[in-house]
């Protein structure tokens, strides 16, 4: 019978200032190195962040402290494999401090702190009950603390311009982490999210730096990775990371940033202000971000970061309550997000970002379904213009109004002018290449779409909406095998990502691989049950596979029910080989102003019936030919 894998053993060498793991090094910087030893040498009790401020850095020396400290317990608790929700080691004490939680027993001679902690794997119950033994062994007359005098290197460098110097390679891409609420209060977290959010959208404005996009580093939230692996998976030299604490209406914000490929701080600051200047505290947060890594910023850019914007305490409050909940993409979410950007608008009507959100919201609730596309576009289309007409600076109201002329005006040179002017003022907004790229593909120029969907994939590298998007596009230009390529990658993002499976039932249908298809449409079917796509999906199967007597009986039951679209049963009537059925559902789709008509004329599935010239009415109707 094999044995149990033995603890490994970690050992703090106080004369070689080092931690081991089984007689090899483990690399901590100063810094997380001078805390570990303050931790254990004051095991059991509560180390407040002031403590540890004046122990590290000494008391008066100016340093932005709390991030500094939250960066050297991750680094902590990378290295001794704890977990912060089940600590066996380093206990956060929410709002005060941390506490070394594992027995300490003095022993011997040598000069070496030796813990005794499971290996790699997750605690068991067992390992929980039973908390690691340390033993601590002192020298006589030799002090636990080595080299607490030297300071940290932001308590002596001015920040950013001198350090930028030694860089392997300047930083022009960037990625900021979300910030951590330091309140003590989770029903903060909204307001902690809507800063970072907010950090993200100036720097984006920066045109010589890329900047990721909310999406990919949202994944990161609560995560225990070390800085280069996360800059290495977002493809970035810089990190930005920092905290927020709120209390009343005044807000604090420290940030520094990271060189990552060298884990070398560059600068860092905090910043305190009330709720209603927040907004021109952000636009200054990210200036001396461009200044620390050297970019160049033009005088527009510079006079938009600097406007000394004030905005109403209670309707900010509500908008961020509105990004929080819109951001949980789910249906009860987006209906939350409605009502906190009315609130916003309702405490004051001339707050732009109010609006764009609420035009935001209709168009995921369009898409699934959840509210029609004659109820809910008009609605956003007002709500788009109000932004437009208080705030032309704003990137998100010029994506949502381009989104309306899109696919409900069907007015293309508006709607590429709405893309255009929102990518020069974020060029970092995934939503705006995305939308810019489906204007262009519906308009056949292919190369340049597929060129700007990557672009919006950039900025946004570990998104499954935007891969499944560019899959999708590629289904429908009919490149079905880099369609599969492509939506496989989404699924290592996300297993569980429904609209994934669809795609690539599709892509193996049009294949002839048929059995993979159904596999696809089993897994789509197991994640959204009773779902009115994976029905149109199973019957578009059986009726290109020749079960076409199977195809006819799920098309009238679909065609029964109100939640499938005349669009689709357009598609599915084309697929059963009767074309004429499916231009009469497709004329009822046009009534109906479906959302995928823009895509007709280069969707690679309407082909056969090109040569109609009921179909090339209907182009020509669109404004397409």
């Amino acid at each position: 019978m094999a044995s149990a894998p033995q603890p490994a053993q970690f050992e703090v060498d106080l004369a070689g200032y080092r931690l081991l793991q089984n007689g090899h090094v483990v690399h901590l910087e100063r810094q997380p190195m001078e805390l570990l030893i303050l931790l254990v040498e004051r095991r059991g009790d509560l180390v407040t962040r002031e403590d540890i401020a004046a122990r590290l850095w000494g008391r008066g020396v100016f340093v932005d402290a709390d991030q500094s400290i939250n960066r050297a317990i991750r680094k902590l608790r990378v290295a001794f494999h704890d977990d912060p929700e089940k600590p066996l080691y380093l206990e956060t004490v929410v709002g005060k401090g941390y506490r070394f939680v594992g027995p300490v027993a003095v022993t011997g001679t040598a000069p070496t702190a030796q813990v005794t902690v499971p290996d790699n794997g997750p605690a068991s119950a067992a390992m929980l009950a039973q908390r690691p033994r340390l033993r601590l062994s002192l020298l006589v007359g030799i002090g636990l603390v080595i080299g607490l005098g030297l300071l940290f290197e932001l308590g002596t460098h001015t920040p950013g311009k001198r350090l930028a110097a030694t860089l392997e390679r300047p930083i022009t891409s960037i990625a900021v982490l979300p910030l951590e609420n330091l309140s003590g209060d989770p029903g903060q977290e909204y307001f902690a999210d809507g800063m970072t959010d907010a950090l993200i959208t100036d720097l984006a404005q920066i045109g010589a730096l890329r900047v990721v996009s909310r999406t990919s580093v949202m994944r990161y939230k609560g995560m225990r990775k070390p800085l280069p692996e996360i800059a290495r998976e977002l493809g970035v030299d810089g990190i930005v990371e920092g905290t927020v604490t709120r209390s009343s209406d005044r807000v604090r914000i420290t940030s520094q940033l990271i060189y990552a490929p060298s884990d070398q701080h560059l600068w860092a600051h905090s910043y305190e202000r009330n709720v209603g200047d927040v907004v021109s505290l952000q636009g200054e947060v990210a200036q001396a971000i461009a200044g620390a890594v050297r970019a160049a910023v033009t005088p527009e850019q510079r006079a938009h970061l600097s406007a000394k914007a004030t905005v109403n305490p209670k309707a900010y409050e509500a908008y961020l309550k509105g990004r929080y909940f819109q951001n949980k993409r789910t249906q009860e979410g987006l209906r939350r997000a409605m009502e906190y950007y009315q609130k916003a608008v309702d405490e004051d009507p001339r707050y732009a970002p109010a609006y764009a959100g609420l035009a935001d919201t209709y168009f995921p609730l369009t898409n699934w379904g959840w509210v029609s596309i004659r109820e809910a576009i008009p609605k956003a289309k007002a709500a788009a213009l109000k932004a437009v007409e208080l705030d032309e600076g704003l990137a998100d109201a010029h994506v949502s109004l381009g989104m309306v002329r899109f696919v409900y005006d069907w007015d293309w040179p508006e709607a590429g002018n709405q893309f255009e002017q929102a990518l020069a003022l974020n060029p970092a907004y995934p939503l705006a290449h995305m939308w810019y790229s489906d204007y262009l593909m519906v308009l056949g120029r292919s190369d340049e779409s597929l060129a700007e969907m990557k672009r919006a994939v950039d900025v946004d590298p570990v998104s499954p909406e935007l891969s499944h998007h560019m899959a999708w596009q590629l289904n429908v230009m009919g490149r079905y095998d880099e369609a599969i390529a492509q939506e496989r990658k989404t699924l290592e993002m996300d297993p569980a990502f429904p609209p994934a499976h669809v795609v690539l039932a599709g892509a193996y249908r049009e294949k002839g691989m048929y059995r993979e298809a159904l596999a696809e449409i089993e897994k789509l079917s197991a994640l959204s049950p009773g779902s009115p796509v994976a029905l149109v999906a199973l019957a578009s199967v059986h009726a290109r596979s020749g079960e076409r007597s199977r195809a006819l009986r799920e098309f009238r039951a679909l065609s029964k029910r109100g939640s499938v679209s005349s669009y689709d049963l357009a598609l599915l009537s084309l697929r059963l080989g009767d074309q004429d059925q499916a231009l009469r559902w497709l004329e009822k789709a046009y009534e109906e102003r479906s959302s995928y008509l823009p895509w007709l004329k280069v969707n690679a599935a309407w082909a056969p019936v090109h040569s109609d010239p009921r179909f090339s009415d209907l182009v020509r109707r669109l404004g397409l030919t």
